[in-house]
């Protein structure tokens, strides 16, 4: 009887225990998905702003109103990629599949080569296909898959760099201090 009576206060003092942790597990999920809306956004808006830069100033015809409508598409298309694709769950699930270490530099190669495939190309395509129509609408007679092939290279190669040097920044800047 006495045993009984011990593990009953047992389990009532595991009860509080489990419920603790159980709520303190909420707390980090709902802290993560937070940190992971506000990388989104800075990612977005920085891939954005530089991709659209990069392709209005090689057009050679660069002009205000054409920056900000290309920026403006390819920000909405940027923060709807990062609001459905969890790049963080996809960029660990690549690198336990290739065993990297965390945070080592061949992981964050990885997560940058990761984030690069999936939002550069559909921006690009966005944008070029954007650039084609308007040019082609004013008598220009461009191939579209030349245009399109040239400019996703050199915006792979500028995403990359982009997203390998501001994403740690970005995550400093977003994650909550320790104390």
């Amino acid at each position: 009887m006495e045993n009984e009576n011990a593990q009953g206060m047992k389990n009532q003092q595991d009860a509080p225990d489990s419920q603790a942790m159980q709520t303190e597990s909420i707390a980090r999920a709902q802290m993560m998905r937070k940190i992971g809306r506000k990388m989104s956004i800075l990612m977005g808006v920085t891939l954005s702003f530089f991709l659209s830069l990069q392709g209005n100033l090689l057009s050679g015809r660069f002009t205000i109103p054409t920056f900000l409508l290309s920026f403006a598409v390819s920000t909405v298309i940027s923060l709807i990629i990062g609001f459905l694709v969890p790049m963080k769950k996809v960029g660990d699930g690549v690198c336990a599949a290739l065993k990297l270490k965390p945070h080592s530099f061949l992981a964050r190669f990885a997560e940058t080569l990761i984030s690069d495939v999936i939002y550069t190309p559909i921006i690009t395509l966005a944008m070029v296909t954007l650039a084609w129509r308007m040019a082609t609408s004013h008598g220009a007679q461009i191939p579209f898959v030349p245009m399109f092939l040239h400019s996703l290279g050199l915006s792979m190669i500028t995403g990359f760099v982009l997203i390998l040097l501001f994403m740690p920044l970005y995550l400093r800047l977003v994650m909550p201090k320790q104390e």
